[in-house]
């Protein structure tokens, strides 16, 4: 059995979406130096779609992303800086070389899940500099295990130290959690990890059955902060892998403080499973999606629940925000009701 679990926090960066990515100097200073204290092994920031993010489209971050990556390299002395990256949106020459100028430390290249031919330039370019690159596969639920696989090869082949299945609509169960993570982990000669999101209450069962099937390592954020029902709740995930006989390097009585801070000087509302969250996972649409189906179902006068469902079978990813209006526009004609 492995014994040792890599955590990586993204408070800072998952959690952005759901303070529609207005999280502020005071707040990011704050954070980073009590999670290098807690001894968390990497904290991730940024816009909650990553590096190069903010825009119109997506929404704009309160913080530039060279003033945020300033503030908290500052502040992690221990703890490892990490970011996250999609093709597409970040570019080599204009966001990684000033990650890296920066002094970041860890970069995740992620993708849609059948699409890792277009993270090799990315994450050819972070290995090559001699930095730790992993790559990871969003909406995993929207492949079948062997593509997954598939996928996961190729991003092995370009240089990535390690490939992440990213639950992003906390549309998965158990089961599912283990066929992928097992098959990867046999298939691969790199590190797998497991990212969740609690959308339907199974962000720990799914991160406990991720290690049991062989992942080394296990994204979570404190109280859950993160888009939609949030992630899984980092202070309760410690525990419980310390108590089944893991081991993470994090001070447990410094993690329940950060979570505390976190509650009250982050977050507006603790995140929680709410009807659109279950409509989002039931639909296999991005979590992140929320804020924006909410406001623009009620801008529409259509009903939420509708528009979750007719994107999912528009099968509808990150990105693609703007299909959201066309939507709810749709139901409207239709009488506010989906075909």
């Amino acid at each position: 059995m492995i014994s040792n679990i890599l955590i990586s926090d993204p408070t800072l960066r998952d959690g952005s979406h759901a303070v529609s990515h207005q999280l502020n100097a005071h707040q990011i200073a704050s954070y980073t130096a009590a999670a290098d204290a807690a001894g968390i092994p990497i904290v991730e920031v940024g816009h909650g779609n990553g590096l190069g993010a903010s825009s119109l489209q997506i929404g704009e971050s309160l913080l530039d992303d060279t003033t945020i990556l300033k503030i908290a390299r500052e502040n992690l002395i221990h703890s490892k800086l990490g970011i996250h990256v999609m093709p597409g949106i970040a570019t080599i020459n204009k966001d990684l070389k000033k990650a890296l100028s920066m002094g970041v430390d860890v970069f995740r290249v992620a993708c849609h899940c059948t699409e890792a031919d277009i993270t090799q330039r990315h994450i050819s370019f972070i290995r090559n500099k001699g930095k730790e690159v992993y790559g990871v596969l969003m909406m995993n639920h929207m492949a079948p295990k062997d593509v997954l696989v598939e996928e996961a090869y190729k991003m092995q082949s370009y240089g990535a130290d390690g490939v992440l299945l990213y639950d992003s609509a906390g549309a998965s169960i158990p089961s599912d959690v283990k066929e992928k993570i097992e098959l990867l982990v046999k298939s691969l000669e790199i590190q797998v990890g497991y990212h969740a999101h609690n959308n339907l209450g199974l962000a720990i069962a799914n991160s406990i059955t991720a290690v049991q099937a062989g992942a080394t390592i296990l994204d979570g954020t404190v109280r859950g902060f993160g888009a939609g029902a949030g992630n899984a709740q980092l202070e309760v995930l410690v525990p419980v892998l310390e108590k089944m006989g893991y081991s993470t390097g994090v001070d447990f009585y410094k993690l329940l403080d950060l979570s505390d801070f976190a509650e009250r000087e982050l977050m507006k509302v603790v995140p929680s499973i709410k009807p659109d969250s279950v409509c989002s996972a039931l639909a296999g649409i991005f979590s992140g999606f929320s804020k924006h189906v909410q406001r623009i179902s009620k801008e529409y006068g259509v009903d939420s629940r509708d528009v979750w469902f007719e994107l999912g079978r528009r099968k509808i990813v990150a990105g693609q925000e703007d299909i959201i209006i066309e939507v709810a526009v749709k139901l409207a004609a239709e009488g506010g009701k989906g075909q």
